[in-house]
This record gives structure tokens, C-alpha cells and sequence, in this order.
């Protein structure tokens, strides 16, 4: 039986609330076993509407991409990646620190960040479309969170979860990508000045600017597109890694410089 409209609703006024009171709910594929990709989806789709519309100033500032590696497909069951709204209310400027208490059971991974010149919009986007529309490139760490209790998830729990984002950080100056191989980007990932992972950026489907790519078509299944200004968060280099209060998270990318955040 597909979801209603109001099974719709009440999932997202749960997701809302576990958030708002730290106080994660079940898994909702629990609830709906038949519930569809398309359906979490909607109920993203109905989360982001009612805090732009319940929040003063509140708006949208670009979308993150997730489940890049073939290795997190293979986990969910999927061949595709998943994708969420980026809210101004996530940002989080870097030299500041973010609070434990504004989260439940936080994870933290670095990424690189593309910021639009140029609108982009599928279908038939390429890697050469998205790096004509990028005006650069930056670090970027990202905070995803789960809702869901003890992070047991499938993909249509994290989709409907707004992709478990949470909040943010960029670093401090946008590359050009005019001569860069985002292929060969180099990671170096610390935590309290102990290197915990490397990578490179063909780590996301083989080219970050693919995972841009994939995104732009895939909003056009939804009648959306990428639009001039918007910040995109192509997908992890790493696995995510969990944060616990107290801890300095540093992530250094050859060509573009390092982003670092402190968790209190």
C-alpha cells in the first residue's frame, strides 16, 4: 500500500520533533516496510517546506549528496546515490564550535564543496557542464546525524532524514577549477593532530564532478535544478567517523587548502 498523505505528514512532523528534542524515533521502514524511495523523498520534500515556512529567514543554500562509494551502495542495496537540502541553519562558520548538545549521535566527513556561478539543469548533464557552471571549489566538512535511533538505517530511512544532515563547515577560500583534476585531489583527515584517514577525490564516483553531475539529472525527475549560488556537498571522501565532545577535526586537501572544526 503506498503511503497517504497524511502518513506523509506525521512521518515528517516526527523527524521534525526527534530533531527539535534530540530524541532520535525508530527506524521508519519499521513503521511503512513498503515504503518506496520515491515516497522518502516526499517526505524530505515536506520536511524542508515546513521550516522554511515555520522559520523567519530560513532558506535553502545548496543540497549534499550521499552514498557515493560503490562500497556505501553496496551496503544499502542501491545503485545510486541519495540527496538532501542544504538549510541556511546548518552552516557553520569555521574558528567556531559546535555544540555536542545541538545533536544526537553526530558523524563527521570531509568533502569538497562546489559553489555554482551558473544554474545547472538535467536532464543529459555532464562533468563538462557542471565544471563550466562551478565558479570553484572548497574544503568542506560535513555533520550528518541520524534521527533514527542507533543509526539503523536503509536508504529510505536516511532519504526521508534529509540525507542525516546536520550541519556544515567550508573552508576559507574558493579554487578555481579551471586547472584542477579533481580526480587526484589529496585528503589528509586528523582528529585531535592524529591522522585517522587519506584519500583522493576519485574516491566519489571516480570524479566529484560526476556526483554534481548525477544530481542535477536527478532533480530533473522532480521537475528541480541547481541554481547560481547554491553550495554542493559532492559526497564523502571518507568514511564517516564519529565525534564525541571535546575533539578537533582537521581535513587538509592538496590544491585547496584545510577546513577544521571543534566539537564541544
Amino acid at each position: 500500500m503506498p503511503l497517504s498523505k497524511a502518513d506523509i505528514e506525521n512521518v515528517a512532523r516526527a523527524l521534525i520533533e526527534a530533531e527539535m528534542r534530540r530524541q532520535p524515533i525508530n527506524p521508519i521502514v519499521d513503521t511503512y516496510p513498503h515504503i518506496t524511495i520515491e515516497e522518502a523523498y516526499e517526505i524530505q520534500r515536506t520536511i524542508i517546506k515546513t521550516k522554511l515556512t515555520t522559520k523567519r529567514g530560513l532558506k535553502v543554500i545548496g543540497k549534499k549528496i550521499g552514498l557515493t562509494s560503490k562500497a556505501m551502495q553496496k551496503l544499502f542495496g542501491v545503485s545510486e546515490p541519495d540527496y538532501g537540502h542544504l538549510l541556511s541553519s546548518m552552516y557553520v562558520e569555521e574558528g567556531f564550535s559546535i555544540p555536542m548538545d545541538q545533536l544526537i549521535q553526530p558523524k563527521i566527513e570531509a568533502e569538497i564543496a562546489f559553489i555554482l556561478k551558473d544554474e545547472l539543469e538535467g536532464p543529459g548533464i555532464t562533468v563538462a557542464d557542471v565544471l563550466r557552471a562551478t565558479e570553484g571549489v572548497m574544503p568542506a566538512l560535513e555533520i550528518i546525524d541520524s534521527r533514527i535511533r542507533d543509526w539503523k538505517i536503509k536508504i529510505q530511512d536516511t532519504i526521508a532524514d534529509n540525507a542525516s544532515s546536520a550541519r556544515f563547515v567550508l573552508g576559507g577560500v574558493i579554487v578555481p577549477v579551471k586547472d584542477l583534476d579533481l580526480r587526484f585531489i589529496g585528503l589528509l583527515f586528523e582528529v585531535n593532530g592524529e591522522i585517522v584517514a587519506t584519500a583522493t577525490g576519485a574516491a566519489v564516483m571516480g570524479n566529484p564532478a560526476i556526483a554534481v553531475a548525477w544530481l542535477a539529472n536527478k532533480l530533473a525527475e522532480y521537475g528541480e535544478k541547481l541554481r547560481a549560488g547554491e553550495i554542493i556537498l559532492s559526497g564523502s571522501l571518507i568514511a564517516a567517523v564519529p565525534v564525541e565532545k571535546g575533539i578537533f577535526v582537521k581535513a587538509t586537501f592538496s590544491k585547496l587548502g584545510s577546513v577544521s572544526i571543534k566539537f564541544i
